[in-house]
């Protein structure tokens, strides 16, 4: 009875101030309900708690698909988080599951590319499998789309045909590319995973960041490419 339990949880939080705000994120978050922790953590102060608002879960399952994909643990936490807030049988309205959204057709399609052998829709709401398909296919996408985490990121929504075409002509900051993006949905994403893969870096590594050299430089279109 999630949604209902959504309901009660957010009445509950009504006319209710900071310090009431996060102790109720520190119980979510002990009872593993990670998407009420973090949403109710960002009610309390969107500046702060970091702690509670950028939460590692499930990392004993992503840390050895990050180092077996050769990804940056933060972005897979930071795309990660903008997907699904941690809800391993989510599910959208366009059908996309799991942690890491991963569409059927695109799960069948990853998992014949890396041997995955009895491959059913129904296991993308298993964290392991999803994670499995998810950072697979984010490596399969950084590998076609110059090694830049904005046009994948841009690319793991809209698709890598889109992300390739959305260059220009010449070299672009990678913050032009992602306020030039033509889709609303992607542009919001790419910058919201961007952001967040930022300040999950600072965290993890503890020390701080720049977004300017995070969001790098887009490569001109090629002919080809086109």
């Amino acid at each position: 009875m999630r949604l209902d339990a959504i309901r009660e949880w957010n009445w509950a939080l009504r006319g209710r101030d900071e310090g009431f705000l996060v102790a109720a994120a520190e119980l979510a978050l002990r009872h593993d309900i990670y998407d009420r922790a973090i949403n109710t953590a960002e009610l309390a102060s969107a500046q702060d708690h970091f702690e509670l608002r950028f939460i590692t879960p499930y990392r004993q399952v992503i840390e050895p698909q990050v180092r077996r994909q050769g990804l940056d643990m933060s972005w897979v936490y930071g795309l990660m988080r903008q997907e699904s807030r941690f809800i391993a049988p989510a599910r959208s309205s366009a059908g996309a599951q799991g942690l890491m959204q991963v569409m059927p057709a695109t799960g069948k399609w990853v998992a014949g590319k890396i041997g995955l052998p009895n491959y059913n829709p129904r296991l993308l709401t298993d964290p392991d499998t999803n994670v499995l398909l998810g950072t697979s296919y984010m490596r399969i996408i950084l590998d076609d789309l110059d090694n830049h985490p904005v046009l994948a990121s841009a690319g793991y929504n809209a698709g890598p045909g889109r992300a390739r075409r959305w260059r220009d002509e010449r070299p672009l900051e990678g913050a032009i590319y992602a306020e030039t993006i033509p889709f609303d949905e992607t542009r919001d994403y790419v910058k919201k995973v961007m952001a967040n893969t930022v300040i999950y870096a600072a965290m993890l590594e503890g020390r701080p960041q720049s977004l300017k050299a995070r969001l790098g430089t887009i490569a001109p279109r090629s002919d080809s490419g086109s």
